[in-house]
């Protein structure tokens, strides 16, 4: 059985938008080509693929157990075009969790992992939505659940996180603090709590009680809204180059210490020729800089990431 990959592509698209319409609009074509395309593959492989009804599309435990392997023949017919016409596409990585910074760790490996493109992902979410639909090949972040099927992750750094204060917080003046201590403190947070993993967690693993949320504009206007009122703090990873904002004060998180993790994101089976210098890269650095390192006795780590 030759399967036509333009039909197998079509199928990809469709299982990940779950809506023909969008599904034809990112390929280019007509929602009736598109439906065509499918109709086809289904007769060739002799059953359906799609539940069509008045509650939508969705998938058959045909098209569930057809989706992974229908990936990883779109990624391999990319790989082999780009193959047989010599072409040296960059590898494209996005990165998301931009009020963290995650260049700062990218830029340490991006010189031996060859020539990289950036892309402009806003969450986890619309990341793997771009891994999935093959827009990029990787992505640079913090891992957490739930993280769809298709996708593999690797651990490149945990980092020290410090907790930023007003300067006119009560604990403001401390050399260090004990996360129970920021107990009836407000956790400021650049948006939704529950779309926010690790603050969330933080939030109940150390009985923060009061929570308020902001709007993500930069990291330099989020700490002038912390200095702004004496009981706000917020967490920021320890490397991150805090703008010179008037009235804050960042002071290290001790006994535990909690630990953000920071991973490499991709999609599973035949990818770009460049993942795996950038996955060796990361490795490198991470060896030289001693990121890996966690003592469960000092460290507080958020639940872990889901197993690719």
């Amino acid at each position: 059985m030759d399967l036509d990959v333009a039909q197998v592509r079509a199928f990809v698209r469709t299982a990940e938008e779950l809506h023909f319409g969008r599904a034809a609009r990112t390929l280019a074509i007509s929602q009736q080509a598109l439906s065509k395309r499918i109709a086809r593959l289904e007769s060739l492989l002799g059953t359906e693929l799609f539940q069509r009804g008045g509650n939508g599309v969705r998938l058959t435990e045909a098209g569930q157990r057809f989706l992974p392997p229908a990936r990883q023949t779109v990624a391999a017919a990319d790989t082999a075009v780009a193959a047989a016409v010599g072409e040296e596409r960059p590898l494209q990585v996005d990165v998301w969790g931009h009020l963290y910074a995650p260049m700062r760790t990218l830029a340490q490996v991006a010189g031996r992992a060859g020539e990289l493109t950036l892309g402009h992902g806003r969450d986890l979410r619309s990341v793997a939505t771009a891994l999935l639909n093959g827009d990029i090949d990787a992505a640079f972040g913090r891992v957490h659940p739930p993280l769809p099927a298709g996708l593999a992750h690797r651990l490149v750094r945990l980092e020290p996180v410090d907790a930023v204060l007003s300067a006119d917080h009560p604990l403001a003046a401390e050399p260090a603090l004990r996360p129970h201590q920021l107990r009836d403190s407000v956790l400021w947070a650049p948006g939704a709590l529950d779309r926010l993993d690790f603050l969330h967690q933080f939030a109940d693993r150390f009985g923060i009680r009061n929570t308020a949320t902001s709007v993500n504009l930069g990291l330099a206007h989020f700490l002038a809204e912390v200095a702004e009122e004496p009981r706000r703090f917020s967490l920021v990873p320890a490397d991150v180059p805090l703008p010179q904002v008037p009235g804050v004060r960042s002071v290290p998180l001790v006994e535990p210490t909690p630990l953000y993790a920071w991973s490499l994101l991709w999609r599973s089976g035949i990818g770009h020729p460049g993942l795996h210098g950038l996955a060796a890269a990361c490795a490198e650095e991470a060896g030289r800089h001693r990121w890996l390192e966690y003592t469960p006795v000092h460290d507080w780590l958020p639940a872990p990431p889901p197993r690719p």
